[in-house]
């Protein structure tokens, strides 16, 4: 004899697929790729006043930067170009355009904030910790949203879609090598505390970034 339901289980089953496959809106895709970028320069900011660094393409970015009398956000901008080759042959046009959106965004964002907002003191072990929170939570919040910060991001994307690698572990990886070459252009204390930053952002990735767990997509 075949057992019925539970009136509210037969009713949950619908409603649960259809929050399974519902999408963003445009409105939930420009405001979460502005905060997602607006968070990520934040973090970006206190990194570039304290001489720390971050991995991938930013930790590039801010590695000749730091060299060179070239700011943060026309460097960053340039080195992402060759990434849009990758995206979009693996991971969509709709992917592609975010990801140039948010680059271009945060680019145009660490110029600015430096300019209404002045820092005066942050203590290193505070500046490693909310930084690296700061900027990791930009890049779940864009990640959520079908975008990425390019470069790095998006090979890390890929993997994680395509192979179920963790992304936040592939990031921490590539992350602590570029940290490592740093020790040849800012200070030791610089570094040990980049490293602890890029730990922190990589956290937010590992925890929160999790194959399967978030369905909703643009």
């Amino acid at each position: 004899m075949k057992k019925e339901q539970p009136k509210g289980e037969k009713e949950s089953i619908p409603e649960a697929r259809q929050e399974k496959n519902q999408k963003h809106s445009l409105v939930d895709d420009i405001q979460g790729i502005f905060i997602g970028c607006l968070l990520a320069a934040f973090g970006i900011a206190i990194f570039s006043h304290m001489n720390f660094l971050v991995g991938g393409t930013a930790g590039i970015a801010f590695l000749i930067q730091y060299a060179t009398s070239f700011t943060f956000g026309p460097i960053f901008f340039v080195i992402n170009i060759p990434f849009y080759f990758l995206a979009i042959k693996k991971l969509g046009w709709m992917f592609t355009a975010k990801t140039f959106i948010s680059v271009f965004l945060l680019s145009f964002l660490t110029e600015v904030i430096p300019r209404i907002f002045e820092f005066s003191y942050i203590d290193p072990w505070f500046a490693s910790l909310f930084g690296g929170f700061l900027i990791g939570t930009g890049l779940l919040m864009l990640f959520r949203h079908n975008a990425s910060l390019g470069g790095l991001n998006i090979v890390s994307i890929f993997l994680q879609e395509n192979y179920n690698i963790s992304a936040g572990k592939f990031q921490m990886l590539i992350d602590s090598a570029i940290i490592i070459c740093a020790i040849f252009i800012v200070d030791i204390s610089a570094v040990l505390y980049s490293v602890l930053a890029a730990v922190a952002l990589n956290v937010i990735l590992a925890i929160n970034h999790k194959p399967g767990r978030y369905r909703v997509m643009s």
